[in-house]
């Protein structure tokens, strides 16, 4: 199982940006998928959690309304489109995919303990 996140870079407040996820070696919508972000000083937290039953998707307060995932399932590829972000959206971006049996949003979720990772991508917020 590998994941790959790329799609990072500066933004203006207000602006946009799109990460994805290339998955490989697993079939995508038989996971979980989660991302996450990890500002300086924070702990990891959960930004979304994809279904692996129905590929509904459970936002975060933070970001509900203005993030959007969507998938493609034939490129086995997660997309994380980000609208009108802000400065306090500033952090190191992570997919993830979990295989347990529960749905989203799961315990591991929550506690930001994906079976697998990808690397992250750099997200810098500013004017």
């Amino acid at each position: 199982v590998q994941l790959q996140a790329s799609g990072g870079g500066l933004v203006q407040p207000g602006g946009s940006l799109r990460l994805s996820c290339v998955a490989s070696g697993f079939i995508l919508d038989y996971y979980n998928i989660g991302w996450f972000r990890q500002a300086p000083g924070k702990k990891r937290e959960g930004v979304s959690c994809t279904s692996r039953y129905d590929g509904s998707t459970f936002y975060a307060d933070p970001v509900k309304g203005r993030f959007t995932v969507s998938r493609n399932i034939a490129k086995s590829t997660v997309y994380l489109q980000m609208n009108n972000v802000k400065p306090e959206d500033t952090a190191v971006y992570y997919c993830a995919a979990d295989n347990n049996d529960n749905d989203c949003p799961s315990e591991s979720w929550y506690g930001a303990y994906f079976g697998f990772w990808g690397q992250g991508t750099l997200v810098t917020v500013s004017s």
